[in-house]
Order: C-alpha cells, then sequence, then structure tokens
C-alpha cells in the first residue's frame, strides 16, 4: 500500500520499521519537529525521523496541521492509508478524511481503557494485570475511534513501563502489517468501542514522582515500576533527592519511610501497610546503582526516615 506514517518516539519506529520490511510504500512520514534536550539544549530528531532519513524516505513536520497549506503535502499524496503512532498531534477530521482507507492508529490499551497520552504508565500504575494493542480505525475523538483488531497482553509482576513498552511496540508493529492485510474484511467487521470503561491516561506530571511513604508497598511498588524509565519516583534522603528505580513489596511493617534494614538484599522501608525492598536507586548528581554500591558509599541508620 501507499502509506503516511504519522509518529515520533520509538514505539512508533518500530511500527514504521515493520511497514518497510513488509515491503509497502511509505510515501511521506509526519513527526513532530525537533526539540531541545540535553545539557546543551541542541535539537534532536525524533526516532522516527532518523530512521525515514536512514531509508531515504521524505520527512514532514509541521507544528500545526490545520490550515490548507499545512495539509497540502499530505493531500499531494493520495495515500491509500495513514498509519499514526504516537504522534503527538491532533488529526482534523479533513485530514482523516483524505487517504482512501482512513486513518489507522497504534494504540498501547486494550480501548476503551486508558485512552489518551500515557496507557502504559497508567496501566501498571493502576495495578492492571493486563493491557494490549488495539488497532483503531481513527475518527475526531480522543482515541474513540471503532476498534479493526484487539491484541490483548498480560503485565507481569516486575514489568516496568520500560520493559511493557518494549514488548507492546514489538506486538503494535507486528498486528499493524497484519491489520493491513485483511483490511477491508476488517473494516467491514470493525467494532464500536463499548461505553462502559472508559478511562483516560493523562500525561505524567512531575509532581506525581513523589513518593508518599503513607501509601501502602502496593501501590509504591507500582508507582515505581510505572515511572521507570520517566519521571522516576523520588524521594528524599537528608533532604537531597533519591530516586528509586527498583523494589519490591515486603511484609514488614514500623512508622512510613522508616528505614528497617539496610544490607545485600535491600533498603527495607516502611509503608503505611507493609514495606519496600530497595534494590536500585541514585542520589542527587550519582548514577543509578544497586543496593550494594550504594551502601559502600553511604551510612544508613536504622531508624532512619525517608521523604
Amino acid at each position: 500500500m501507499k502509506i503516511i506514517f504519522a509518529g515520533t518516539p520509538d514505539f512508533a519506529a518500530c511500527a514504521l520499521q515493520a511497514l518497510i520490511d513488509a515491503g509497502h510504500e511509505i510515501a511521506l512520514v509526519l513527526t513532530q519537529p525537533d526539540r531541545p534536550a540535553g545539557r546543551g539544549m541542541k535539537l534532536n530528531a525524533s526516532a522516527v525521523k532518523i530512521l525515514a532519513e536512514k531509508h531515504g524516505i521524505s520527512v514532514y513536520q509541521p507544528e500545526k496541521l490545520r490550515t490548507a497549506e499545512q495539509q497540502a503535502p499530505l493531500a499531494a499524496i493520495d495515500a491509500d492509508v495513514m498509519i499514526v503512532a504516537a504522534y503527538g498531534l491532533i488529526l482534523p477530521q479533513v485530514v482523516l478524511d483524505l487517504p482512501k482507507l482512513g486513518c489507522l492508529n497504534i494504540h498501547g490499551s486494550l480501548l476503551p481503557r486508558w485512552r489518551g497520552a500515557a496507557p502504559i504508565h497508567r496501566a501498571i500504575l493502576a495495578g492492571d494485570t493486563a493491557t494490549g494493542i488495539t488497532i483503531m480505525q481513527m475518527d475526531a475523538g480522543l482515541d474513540t475511534g471503532d476498534m479493526l483488531s484487539i491484541h490483548p497482553m498480560p503485565i507481569e509482576a516486575r514489568d516496568t513501563t520500560a520493559s511493557l513498552h518494549d514488548k507492546l511496540a514489538a506486538e503494535g508493529a507486528s498486528a499493524i502489517v497484519a491489520a493491513l492485510v485483511d483490511l477491508p474484511k476488517l473494516q467491514q467487521t470493525r467494532q464500536v468501542q463499548p461505553e462502559l470503561g472508559v478511562t483516560y491516561a493523562d500525561k505524567l506530571r512531575r509532581e506525581e514522582s513523589q513518593i508518599d511513604w503513607q501509601k501502602s508497598a502496593i501501590e509504591l511498588d507500582q508507582m515505581i515500576r510505572a515511572f521507570n524509565p520517566f519521571p522516576s519516583a523520588q524521594t528524599l534522603l537528608n533532604g537531597q533527592a533519591l530516586k528509586i528505580w527498583q523494589a519490591s513489596p515486603s511484609e514488614e511493617n514500623g512508622p512510613a519511610g522508616t528505614v528497617l534494614a539496610a544490607d545485600k538484599d535491600g533498603l527495607l522501608v516502611a509503608c503505611g501497610s507493609g514495606s519496600l525492598r530497595i534494590t536500585e536507586l541514585q542520589k542527587a548528581g550519582s548514577k543509578r546503582v544497586a543496593i550494594a554500591a550504594f551502601l559502600a558509599g553511604n551510612e544508613l541508620e536504622l531508624g532512619l526516615k525517608l521523604g
């Protein structure tokens, strides 16, 4: 098929590579404008742009797609279909109507649960035991289009956003290639999303990353895994920021936030219910390290309070 592809991060790049490998003609790639990043705030290209340029595919990076002038490069393609994956721009109806077969979205949840920007993070944060990929026929709403295919996936007990992202990216890439093989049939049998069970996955806010030790160990474990790698769960150690990268729930109890043990097995910190055994962490200005390396350079007294 002759395809316009719209996407920005690694999740989308995985799908773009699969479409290229499947032999489709990628006539144009849309991606977010280069953004400043890093200490030098240099302009960084998206993962999708880097991949597209590697394959000699034309790249278009509009700030918006509201005007006829901004939409003209898409209209000129006369595409069969447009594939969208974590693009980052709302597509107006006129753009959705341009391709002959419309626009398909690769969404990282089992719709209608977790519509919106951060479905992987929110699923782990909420303690969901399953998620998946939904291939959706896009409409003008926020992830409200009809479902063409659904691909469930379990959330494993120790999954982080990083690990689940990679599994879902691979599943999404496979699912969109399969969907294009059977697209006319899928469009004829597509399912309207049920009204029951709608939830929204809002973007993560940095203020959410602060650990409240009054919460249960189960809730904080979910938070730590959901915020790995971004924005990372954080607390305070002697007034300085401390990032928590890996931990697991334990049954010991004590005053919330209090260090109950500090040894090679982990830093055991009491929660509102149960405790967390922290095994990987990072002080401000330092690298993330395993607990043994951390304790070698930091003396922690039992009864010390975090937060």
